[in-house]
């Protein structure tokens, strides 16, 4: 019985790294950090989305300077559309840092909690942030200079004034929300075989 439940619990977690269900249509690099790295997240707004409000509202001018009699059921389809475009011009994408830096050569990440002093010749030591390592450092693998890394973002999709909303979970970021339904989907499997171990 402990061998079977075992197994499904196994079988849960391999799923749970596999799935992406709530990541966001945007071909971007997205990467998640552990739960123990994560630190004081700093969040910025995309510029996509004050440049689709910007278009959201030059597309209604140019429709009313455009604006012929209608019938009421293209009137209401149309009032429709603009509630939609409204409503998808409010949608951002929130941006979190994580504090990794990724090399563009080469991929190698630079992460604050460990430096590079654990590599053959690296000076810099853990807990320092990547904005300040001396400006000649290079990457330890390929040699490329600071100014080829990138800072590695995580990016939390949904409406904007909505993020502080649901306990928590609407500011979560993809990983983070497999993960804790995947968890709990488990953990209520693992129950429910318990209740059988009662008896």
């Amino acid at each position: 019985m402990l061998s079977r439940l075992t197994v499904v619990v196994s079988i849960c977690i391999a799923l749970s790294l596999g799935v992406d269900a709530f990541s966001p249509s945007l071909g971007r690099r997205l990467t998640s950090t552990s739960m123990s790295t994560l630190r004081t997240p700093t969040w910025r707004l995309a510029s996509e989305a004050e440049d689709s409000t910007t278009a959201v509202a030059e597309q209604a001018q140019e429709d009313e300077a455009d604006a012929e009699p209608v019938d009421e059921a293209t009137r209401l389809q149309l009032e429709k559309q603009k509630r939609a475009d409204e409503l998808r011009a409010q949608e951002v994408f929130m941006k979190r840092t994580t504090g990794v830096y990724v090399c563009k050569s080469c991929d190698w990440e630079y992460d604050p909690e460990k430096g590079d002093s654990f590599l053959i010749g690296g000076m810099i030591k853990p807990g320092t942030a990547f904005e300040d390592t001396p400006s000649n450092w290079r990457c330890p693998t390929c040699r490329a200079s600071k100014d080829q890394f990138e800072e590695v973002v995580e990016t939390i999709p949904g409406f904007e004034v909505n993020q502080g909303y649901g306990f928590g979970t609407n500011s979560m970021t993809t990983g983070e929300k497999n993960t804790l339904i995947w968890g709990g989907l488990a953990a209520f499997f693992a129950l429910f075989l318990g209740g059988y171990a009662l008896s």
